[in-house]
């Protein structure tokens, strides 16, 4: 089938799906690469290759399958990686996306992904999200205090849309601010430009303590957070697909693209959810074919990475605080509930939570593995002192 055939609902939903991922996240991956010291021009090129990685890993899972199957990268994994990189090195950051995405096609090969997230209960892995996520939250609201006007119009267009068209919140305090970021002159014009810039291979450097303190929670927050909603998407949706090859797939993307800056590539849940629905094709037979203009926009998204992160470093960056922690309020009050939901395991999420949220580095190792570490004593402790 020609893409000329493809009805434009069906089109406009791949479009949607592909900006709302970049809306919603590319400032947090501005953020993160930033941390672990990345110039403007290397930041280009990672947003380069992360979007050719998704358009070519959308392609082909959703090629093979004639299923709506869209990659992305973690979200809550970049938003792990802006506080724990502080202090690394480029070399450092990409020996642990290749450490996490081995782990990654090593549960897809073993098929120890279902049973590696049953040893850790859900409650934790949430509490530990969502101590994470709270940075970005507060840091979010603090902008008010010294750029109300601009901080402010994105927030009352991010509740406008919440409350009228909650797909489209994000993209419209991202647009608002742009706006209003234009009319006020804050944006440095000097910086844009078209150009496109070239990924950089980045030789990877492996510590131990990196590994432990940022490699094994930025694995576990992409599994639990990113991997396993993007499947249970697939499933409620009525798709039914190997959970294995997906897994596989996807990991081998990030494990080979990661010196480059694909930090990870994996299986897309709310993007996802776009070109699943009824709105991107009446036939669910062929919603697959919005998944597919998905994977060409994230193409074209990719040759123009350069442009994207020249206007991130064009715009004031409240503007880029303001819009990623918008982007992960529902994430990180999602993940709230999930942590407190269950009376029985409250105290030891809490526990995870704010140990997470504390940012301690013990020996060397950062607060979200440490989170996990305590917070799970906590949970078999008060476990066994519960029974009857």
């Amino acid at each position: 089938m020609r893409f000329s055939f493809i009805p434009f609902p069906t089109v406009l939903a791949g479009f949607v799906a592909v900006l709302v991922g970049y809306a919603s996240s590319a400032a947090i991956i501005w953020q993160a690469a930033a941390a672990a010291g990345a110039s403007a021009l290397q930041i280009s090129g990672w947003m380069t290759a992360l979007g050719l990685a998704m358009g070519v890993s959308t392609l082909v899972l959703t090629l093979w399958r004639k299923v709506p199957i869209l990659t992305a990268w973690s979200t809550p994994g970049a938003a792990l990686l802006v506080g724990s990189l502080q202090g690394a090195t480029l070399n450092d950051a990409v020996g642990i996306f290749i450490f996490a995405n081995a782990l990654i096609v090593l549960c897809g090969l073993t098929g120890w992904f279902a049973r590696l997230m049953k040893l850790i209960p859900h409650s934790l892995a949430a509490a530990m999200l969502a101590g994470i996520l709270l940075r970005f939250g507060l840091q979010a609201f603090s902008t008010l205090e010294g750029h109300l006007i601009l901080c402010g119009s994105m927030l009352v267009g991010w509740l406008l849309f919440k409350a009228l068209a909650p797909r489209y919140a994000v993209v419209a305090a991202l647009v608002v601010g742009m706006v209003v970021a234009a009319l006020k002159g804050d944006i440095v014009t000097q910086s844009l430009s078209t150009a496109i810039v070239m990924p950089q291979f980045i030789t990877p450097h492996f510590s131990i303590t990196g590994l432990l303190s940022i490699g094994i929670p930025f694995f576990l927050v992409t599994m639990a957070s990113q991997n396993a909603p993007g499947l249970a998407t697939l499933q409620a949706s009525g798709y039914k697909v190997p959970v294995s090859p997906l897994i596989v797939i996807s990991g081998a993307f990030g494990l080979i693209l990661a010196p480059f800056g694909v930090y990870s590539v994996c299986i897309a849940a709310i993007t996802a959810a776009i070109c699943q629905s009824p709105d991107a094709h009446p036939d669910p037979g062929k919603r697959w074919l919005a998944a597919a203009a998905a994977g060409v926009f994230y193409l074209i998204a990719g040759v123009f990475g350069g442009s994207i992160t020249a206007l991130m470093a064009a715009l004031p960056a409240v503007w880029i605080q303001m819009l990623a922690g918008l982007a992960l309020l529902s994430t990180l009050g999602g993940s709230l509930f999930q942590s407190l939901n269950v009376a029985g395991e409250r105290d030891a999420a809490m526990v995870t939570f704010l140990v997470t949220a504390s940012g301690i580095t013990l020996a060397g190792v950062g607060s979200a593995f440490w989170g996990l570490v305590i917070g799970g004593a906590s949970f078999v402790l008060l476990s066994r002192t519960a029974r009857p």
